[in-house]
């Protein structure tokens, strides 16, 4: 978590203009504030759903937190809101092991910091691969100490698409979750790996299947405790049918594969067709 000499800091800063870092993070007179609510509000949708106000939450905030280190203020985020969720989950919940599922396209640089170490927070990450910004969560970074094995980087070329990362959700995040069963599940939800976005080619489709994969998750380990966090997102129009395809299947909806519908009009097709080919 934060250290005290680090807020401190951040808090003195309060009403100023000041660059934080040379990522271009900054800070302007309400920014302290505004990351405050957020934090606030993550832990505000934690406390929902497991005193069972909420069976799902999502927090919609800015500024964003998966890139703020444990004493670094980066890639615009001053308070890693997850993070920050999950260790109140922790100290005040009764939550003893928490999941992060980050799928944002940056790395979460700032999660996987915190949490290093630690054996009871298991951090999964698909992300755009480096040099792509923050340039961190190769394959081979997986924890350390008693923290070892509890993250789990998928690195990913641009482009990479739906197939790509659910693939990696069913084939590593889902056996990961059920070895590790969670008390809790939370999610760095960024949109920005949108195909209008960032390029990892992801469509509402894919960000619909990737929710249902999580909630099942959730309801399988932890009566149904899934909390969403807003991370990244630059383009407003997929930001928000992103931010919407989410939040229909945490309502209950149930959506196909993104690439149901296709192939089922595909082996429609070949059944019509097959006959012509195949000779008398």
């Amino acid at each position: 978590m934060h250290t005290t000499s680090y807020l401190d800091g951040i808090q003195a800063l309060r009403g100023e203009n000041a660059w934080l870092d040379v990522d271009t993070t900054a800070v302007s007179p309400g920014s302290v504030e505004a990351a405050e609510v957020a934090a606030g509000t993550a832990i505000a949708a934690v406390e929902a759903v497991v005193t069972g106000g909420a069976r799902g939450a999502f927090a919609a905030v800015r500024p964003p937190g998966h890139h703020a280190e444990s004493v670094r203020a980066r890639g615009f985020c001053l308070f890693n809101n997850v993070a920050v969720a999950a260790a109140h989950a922790q100290a005040a919940l009764g939550c003893r092991r928490v999941l992060i599922v980050d799928w944002d396209a940056h790395h979460g640089n700032g999660t996987q910091e915190i949490f290093w170490a630690d054996p009871d927070v298991l951090f999964f990450d698909t992300h755009r691969a480096a040099p792509f910004y923050p340039g961190s969560g190769a394959l081979e970074d997986v924890g350390g100490g008693l923290g070892e094995g509890y993250t789990v980087n998928v690195p990913l070329p641009g482009g990479a698409g739906d197939m790509a990362l659910l693939k990696a959700f069913r084939e590593i995040l889902v056996p990961a979750a059920d070895a590790f069963r969670p008390d809790l599940v939370l999610v760095s939800a960024g949109f920005d790996a949108h195909r209008f976005d960032l390029a990892l080619n992801v469509s509402y489709e894919g960000f619909a299947s990737m929710t249902r994969i999580v909630r099942d998750i959730a309801d399988r380990h932890c009566q149904g405790r899934l909390a969403m966090v807003l991370e990244g997102g630059y383009h407003t129009e997929s930001l928000a049918r992103g931010v919407h395809a989410t939040l229909e299947v945490m309502a209950g909806a149930d959506p196909e594969d993104p690439w149901a519908p296709g192939l089922g009009a595909v082996d429609e097709a070949v059944a019509f067709h097959r006959d012509a080919f195949n000779g008398p």
